[in-house]
């Protein structure tokens, strides 16, 4: 295993600002769906995949101010479950993998959510059926729709309970 070593004498001190992670702000950017009152996130990384999360949940009703570089606030009171239908959701949802992360929050707000199977990145094929499978272990039923390459997920009632993710 590799190692690094650290020779001292020198005591450390100061401060540093970690720099945002793409992979942890989609998730918590979705999270703004569970509520709505407004909600304040910092060090937001500026890319691409980010601000097209951003521009999806605005396209979804979601009111979204630029408070400073890498600092939003977002209100999600008015959400526009008809936009899930639309041809635009459905073009912008396949080409961000992310998109994937907006169905916890809509399945437990509002019951139901719809996604067309994302693309994204070109690193490889990356599957799905963990999300899926958790959140039908909350209860929720999934239809795939082949012809539109779409799934609709209704959960009514999600329940809370242990599950072990290999």
């Amino acid at each position: 295993m590799a190692s690094i070593e650290v020779k001292g004498g020198n005591k450390l001190k100061g401060e540093i600002t970690p720099q945002g992670a793409k992979n942890e702000a989609l998730q918590i950017l979705c999270a703004v769906l569970l509520t709505e009152e407004p909600v304040i996130i910092h060090n937001i990384p500026t890319i691409r995949d980010v601000n097209k999360l951003i521009e999806l949940l605005e396209d979804l009703g979601v009111r979204t101010t630029f408070l400073k570089e890498g600092s939003y606030r977002f209100e999600a009171k008015n959400i526009d479950l008809d936009y899930l239908v639309s041809d635009v959701f459905l073009k912008k949802g396949a080409a961000l993998r992310g998109s994937v992360m907006i169905l916890g929050p809509l399945l437990g707000r509002f019951g139901k959510s719809r996604i067309p199977r994302p693309g994204g990145d070109k690193i490889g094929r990356r599957r799905l059926d963990t999300h899926f499978w958790g959140l039908a272990e909350l209860g929720a039923k999934f239809n795939y729709d082949a012809e539109k390459d779409i799934y609709d997920i209704e959960a009514s009632n999600l329940q809370g309970k242990y599950i072990l993710l290999d």
